[in-house]
């Protein structure tokens, strides 16, 4: 079985391509809902949230409340460097337990869909790199329209990620997702069946 990592930066389509890889089949695990999972009431990466930053980062339901840790950790590095150091070790340990359950149903590949894998100096776990790619200037759009947001506030957030370069630059695939759904779509049924070839030959 061939673990292949996709990434891409913020309002680059990453959705759109793992669902996409998903209709064909192809077994998906998601580090933004494990992101969630690892923070949700009464799990050990929401008491360690806590004890960093109070009880100021709940809603009325004990909840963590998303956009004031947003607003925390934009405005500090230091509390972006703690929340990481809590958080990606919780996130990685579940990622690793749900490949290795794919793995024991034998599918050609695994799509692990990581946002933030060049960031975090991932790109060793897996047999192939898949990014979705979108020129700058189309993100910045589809960010400020996706999160009814400021181009200051947009350019920050796609600032603090790894930039375009960086992450082409540890691609073997590349999804251009500048163009149509249609493409886009192609572009994924195209590797679907590579990653099938190349997982029979591995």
């Amino acid at each position: 079985m061939l673990v292949i990592g996709l990434t891409g930066g913020i309002a680059s389509g990453k959705t759109l391509v793992s669902d996409s890889f998903a209709e064909l089949g192809a077994p998906i695990v998601d580090a933004d809902l494990i992101a969630r999972e690892v923070v949700a009431p009464g799990s050990d990466g929401l008491q360690g949230l806590t004890q960093q930053f109070g009880n100021d980062i709940l809603n009325e339901s004990g909840d963590l409340n998303r956009s004031v840790l947003r607003d925390i950790i934009f405005k500090d590095t230091s509390a972006r460097k703690k929340v990481d150091a809590l958080l990606h070790p919780l996130i990685r340990t579940v990622s690793e337990q749900r490949i290795a359950e794919h793995r024991m149903q034998k599918p050609a590949y695994v799509i692990h869909a990581i946002p933030l894998l060049v960031e975090t100096g991932q790109s060793d776990r897996f047999n192939r790199i898949a990014v979705v790619d979108v020129p700058v200037s189309m993100q910045l759009m589809r960010l400020m329209s996706r999160d009814n947001t400021t181009a200051e506030s947009a350019q920050r957030i796609i600032g603090s990620q790894a930039s375009r370069d960086e992450r082409l630059a540890v691609a073997d695939d590349v999804i251009d997702n500048s163009g149509s759904i249609e493409s886009t779509k192609a572009q994924v049924t195209a590797l679907h069946e590579q990653y099938k070839n190349l997982s029979q030959h591995k």
